[in-house]
Parts: structure tokens; sequence; C-alpha cells
């Protein structure tokens, strides 16, 4: 009981404490709130891909065969080539034109005897003009025709071997080549149907196909972090060591100063964070319940008090103020940092990806990201909990330690 009615009794001090600086809080709230804000905008801007012009390609049809005509069509109208590439359909003059004006990346140009050297074995080539002024997409449309000869040269391998038995066949030429085309016409379907041209990956990414989500709720995860630690460091004060004997000598330890600071900290914290989520979720128009909410509560309470159980272990250890408030600093970014809100998890490399999952921060903003962006109906509290109180075990231990030595 003692323990308790002291960390109530710090409690009521740090609270009158806060309010003496009634002038300075509004700054102290709104400053992380401008500063996150404005950095998340500007990485937003970077990661949003999805506003990318595509690349313009030229496609000339010099051969004006059925079969070229066919694959032009083809070609033009599939979806398999990805959204960053759009290629369309043009007459020479039309392309020469253009890739003066700068409007197309490069041309592909289908010359004449196309048709012919493919169904007599001649090896065929298909010429690409590049614009000197995009180097990069030229590269790009070189590499697209790269993977469109393969596919001819399968093509080409398979109509003359069906070319060469149809030859031996009692069958007019007019019958051969008609068999012949729908050949090259199936095997066209059947490469544009099942193997795509140019090959995707879509990997599920947040930040890039949901940003002004997934930034949103990064910044508020921030924000929440700096008025943590903002909170715990303007209600620590660097007493001296004769007030420090006579508050051992009346019972009061560290360990009650540094949990009532803690308390506060959290609670303060707590209410101007939830008055923020509330403004996101009518800003951003995102759907939370009431189920929702407590999920959210739980662990942002478990994340912001074992990040208090690292920063009081900290002041517990150093004792320079200065130096103190520079390994929390250090604490805090690295805690950022390893979340995943600063830098997405996706982007770090794939051996340190296996160990975030150890890490408190890591845990809570996963977790946090598939509540409010995936509409996941449960979280795993558990890895959380268990390292709060190993966190606490710490502390208490840490606390113990430093007072008996003191003593």
């Amino acid at each position: 009981m003692v323990f308790l009615k002291h960390i109530l009794l710090f409690m009521q001090q740090n609270g009158k404490k806060l309010r003496r600086k009634w002038l300075s809080l509004p700054l102290l709230l709104l400053f992380p709130i401008i500063i996150v804000v404005l950095s998340a905008a500007i990485l937003a801007s970077f990661m949003d891909q999805d506003d990318a012009e595509p690349i313009q390609v030229g496609l000339v049809d010099l051969d004006q065969s059925k079969e070229t005509q066919l694959v032009v069509k083809l070609i033009e109208e599939s979806s398999q080539l990805g959204s960053y590439i759009a290629i369309h359909a043009l007459s020479n003059e039309e392309a020469v034109q253009q890739l003066k004006q700068n409007k197309l990346s490069g041309y592909i140009t289908f010359p004449k005897g196309f048709t012919s050297d493919l169904y007599e074995g001649h090896s065929v080539t298909i010429p690409i003009t590049g614009n000197p002024d995009k180097r990069t997409d030229s590269y790009i449309i070189n590499e697209l025709m790269e993977s469109v000869s393969r596919h001819i040269r399968a093509a080409q391998a398979n109509i003359l071997t069906i070319n060469y038995y149809l030859k031996q066949l009692p069958i007019t030429v007019e019958e051969r080549n008609d068999l012949v085309f729908d050949q090259f016409t199936s095997f066209i379907f059947y490469t544009i149907g099942k193997d795509k041209i140019l090959q995707e990956e879509e990997v599920t990414n947040q930040a890039t196909s949901s940003p002004v989500h997934y930034y949103s709720l990064a910044s508020w995860f921030i924000i929440t972090t700096i008025w943590l630690i903002a909170f715990f460091s303007i209600l620590s004060d660097d007493e001296p060591e004769r007030m420090d004997q006579r508050m051992r000598l009346y019972g009061v330890t560290g360990l009650q100063r540094l949990v009532a600071k803690m308390l506060i900290s959290l609670m303060v914290t707590m209410i101007f964070s939830l008055f923020v989520l509330i403004l996101l979720q009518h800003l951003l128009d995102i759907n939370l319940d009431g189920e929702d909410y407590r999920r959210i509560a739980i662990l942002t309470l478990l994340y912001s008090f074992t990040f208090l159980l690292g920063l009081a272990m900290i002041e517990t250890w150093i004792k320079s103020a200065k130096l103190r408030l520079l390994i929390q600093s250090l604490f805090t970014l690295a805690t950022l940092l390893v979340s995943g809100a600063i830098v997405p998890v996706l982007y770090f490399p794939v051996y340190i990806q296996s160990y975030l999952s150890y890490s408190f921060a890591s845990q809570a903003f996963q977790w946090l990201q598939e509540i409010i962006l995936n509409e996941r109906l449960y979280a795993d509290y558990l890895p959380l909990a268990l390292l709060c109180a190993s966190g606490m075990f710490i502390l208490i231990a840490s606390s113990l330690w430093k007072e008996r030595k003191k003593s």
C-alpha cells in the first residue's frame, strides 16, 4: 500500500508540473505533428507510383500480312504488357514524326517479307528505333522485344515442323497455308493468354498500394512515440544527490518515481493519440468500430508502456542528464526504424526482416496495420505482453540493484 501511495503522490506532483507548463504544451503537441505530416507527405509522393505515365511505344507494320496484322492487334490490345508500357499501332511516317516530337520512347518495326521469312525458316529480325532523349525507356523497350523474339523463335520452330509434314500430304498450297496460319494463330493466342510477354510480380505493400493510409498510420505512430519521450523528458528532473538521499530516508525509491512518470506520460499521450486517431478516421474514411478501438487501445498501451520501460531503464543506468537524453533519443530513433513506420519493413534486407519480429515496435505497428488498413478482426497480444513483462522485470531488477548499491 505504501508503494502505491507514493506512486499516486508523485503522479499528482507530475500532473501539477504539466499544468504549470501549459504555455509550452501546445507547441510540444503541435510541433511533432507538423514535422511528421510534412515528412510523410514528401515520402508518400516519392513512394506513390500509380501516377507514373506509361512508356509510349509505337508499332509499325511494313509487311501488312494477315499474320503481322493479327500480332499487331493482339499486342496493342493485350493487357499482358503491364501498366507501364503503352503500345500503339502507327504508320512509319507517324512513328518518325512522333519520335521527333518526343511523344514516343521508341518504335518497333515489322519489316517487309517478315511472314515469308518466318514460314521459310529464315532468320527474322525486328528493328527497334529508340529515342536518344529517353535512353532508359529505350532500354526497357529492347528488353521487351527480347522477350517477344523468344516467343517468335518458338513459334517459328513449331510452324516449320508443321509445315514440313504438311508438304508431304496431298493437299493444295492454299489449304496448307490456311492450316499453317491456323496453327500460327493458335500459338499466338496460347502465348498471349498463358505466358506473359512482360513478367510482373505483385507484392502486397501498403506503402505503395495505399500510401496515404499507410503514411497516415505511420505518422500517428511516430507522433505517439515522440509524445511519449517528450512528456517523459519534461517530467524528468536532475535532482541533487542530497534530495535523493532525503527521499530514500522517507522510504521513497527511484522505481516509484519512474513508475509515476511513466503512468502520467502514458495517460496524457493516450488521450491526445486517441483524439488524433479519431480525426484521421474521419479524414481518411476508415471504418473502425468499438472492437477495433479496443484492439488498437490494447496494442498502443502495450507498445507505449514497453517503450517507456526502455526510457526508464536508460534513466536508471545513466546519471548524466545530457547523455541520458542523447541515449533516449537514439533509442527512440532505433525503435521507429525497426517498427517500419519510417521505412517499410519490406525494404529491409531479408536477413534483417526475420529478426524484426522480436521487436516490440515491429509487432505493434504490424498489428495496427492489420487492424486499421487490412480490417483484421483479431490481434495477437501475447508477444507484446511477454516483451512488456520482460521489460518490467528488468526495470525492477535494475532499480533494486541500484538502490542497494546506493545504500
